[in-house]
């Protein structure tokens, strides 16, 4: 059974694809143990989500992983909405939606996050670890890839196709 980090290191690899990741640099920049990435990247293997090659470089399947993101995430890691706080803007209130969806006047999602700028109604991320690994690496792609994910889970019905369409054609660059 795939677990949250694992989800997170699947991510990490689609949004920077060619780079040749050691597990301590993943786990540095997702905030996470180096046992838990090792446990998820053997997790990710089981489930055909990744691969790794006679030199030990991971490689996502990535029709796999974009089946998965698209058709299966939000079942297995369903949105739990909170209570209105500070954080990081996720799905529709992210940038990447700015000129595509109208936000109207409800709160915006987003991530718990104290250091976060905007206020909103809370989303929790597919790992709490999220909000500051994206504060001490930066990585649009990275942060891109999760907020479509978050749409995808979160969002109406319009809401969740164009983050799939989105979604999809963030991938085509992966391959």
């Amino acid at each position: 059974m795939l677990k949250p980090q694992d989800c997170i290191i699947l991510i990490k690899l689609l949004a920077n694809p060619g780079m040749d990741w050691s597990q301590r640099q993943l786990a540095k920049a997702l905030c996470i143990s180096l046992a838990e990435i090792n446990a998820g990247i053997k997790r990710l293997g089981d489930a055909g989500l990744l691969r790794k090659d006679k030199d030990d470089r991971l490689f996502p399947n990535i029709n796999a992983a974009e089946e998965f993101l698209v058709s299966g995430i939000k079942f297995f890691f369903p949105v739990k909405l909170g209570e209105y706080t500070r954080g990081m803007p996720t799905a529709i209130a992210a940038p990447i939606f700015h000129d595509k969806i109208p936000l109207g006047n409800d709160p915006i999602p987003v991530w718990p996050d104290a250091m976060g700028e905007k206020r909103g109604v809370a989303l929790a991320p597919l790992h709490p670890s999220i909000p500051k690994a994206l504060r001490e690496s930066p990585d649009q792609s990275f942060y891109e890839l999760l907020v479509l994910i978050d749409a995808i889970r979160s969002g109406r019905p319009r809401e969740r196709n164009l983050a799939a369409s989105l979604l999809k054609e963030k991938l085509k660059h992966a391959k």
